[in-house]
């Protein structure tokens, strides 16, 4: 499925310079509830049923910056034993330089990558320029230079049981072996979760307990967010706005049904049954 990530590009004014959008990082450990996060704020805003190239927010995952496995490394990844876990597994260095060229406002193609087979697809997703941009993952604040990019870093914090039994759940649906998904578990993502995740927790500007069914801090978040698209994002700094902040009055609307309600059947895109965490 290709990503909700297209914003306004289109029109008469294409071509106009944009204001730098403010660039917000999602991360929490696999089953945590960061894609559904990204979701309600994106179905908060309004900004599901807006179309595609007129999005003002899109949503990005570190899932599409995997590396290209060798033939050992898919072989490995066949049977549950390659951890995707682990920094290494990322293309840091195209995240770095897609994420860079996002904050420049430009158009950029992103990768597709299949879980069934473990590789990246010739074709790419085309990202236009938006206002705000999500990009949610596990590790997403691993890397000092990504994680000096974003504006704002959220981290859901969901207990390990309930992530662990949405997992096991989760990859069943997939066709998945019940043991090779605890073994994987056990191996390889708890570790990595302790030793490479759960650390960057420090660097969080806001940790949402309980991910999506923390309503209150969702809806603050999203107030946050609206009042900088009516704000000037170009004079966002992180941590200050060197004395010349706006103060917004504005109220926090009453969600529509057709906003606040996704349709019943209707799969977010970011939770494909192909995506791993």
């Amino acid at each position: 499925p290709a990503l909700s990530a297209m914003a306004s590009a289109g029109g008469p004014d294409a071509e106009r310079p944009r204001p730098r959008p403010f660039l917000i990082g999602v991360s929490g450990g696999t089953a945590s509830g960061k894609s559904t996060v990204c979701e309600k704020i994106m179905e908060l805003l309004g900004q599901n049923e807006v179309e595609q190239r007129q999005r003002k927010v899109l949503i990005l995952s570190q899932d599409s910056f995997y590396k290209v496995l060798t033939a050992e490394q898919q072989a490995k990844a066949l049977k549950g034993q390659y951890n995707f876990d682990h920094p290494d597994a990322f293309d840091n260095d195209l995240m770095h330089s897609t994420l860079k060229s996002i904050v420049e406002g430009k158009t950029v193609e992103v990768p597709t990558y299949d879980f069934v087979t473990h590789s990246r697809l010739a074709e790419t997703t085309v990202v236009y320029p938006a206002d705000v941009v999500l990009f949610e993952g596990i590790l997403v604040f691993y890397s000092q230079d990504i994680r000096d990019m974003f504006h704002l870093r959220l981290f859901v914090d969901t207990d390990s049981d309930v992530r662990l039994s949405r997992r096991v759940l989760r990859d069943m649906k997939r066709g998945r072996d019940l043991e090779q998904i605890l073994t994987q578990y056990t191996t390889f993502v708890k570790p990595a979760f302790e030793e490479f995740c759960l650390p960057t927790k420090k660097y969080a500007d806001v940790i949402i307990p309980r991910g999506v069914d923390n309503m209150v801090a969702i809806n603050l978040i999203v107030q946050h967010i609206q009042d900088i698209l009516n704000g000037d994002i170009c004079k966002w700094q992180r941590g200050a706005m060197n004395g010349h902040g706006r103060t917004y009055k504005r109220p926090f609307p009453e969600p529509t049904e057709s906003s606040s309600v996704l349709a019943a059947g209707k799969r977010s895109h970011l939770e494909s049954s192909s995506r791993p965490h």
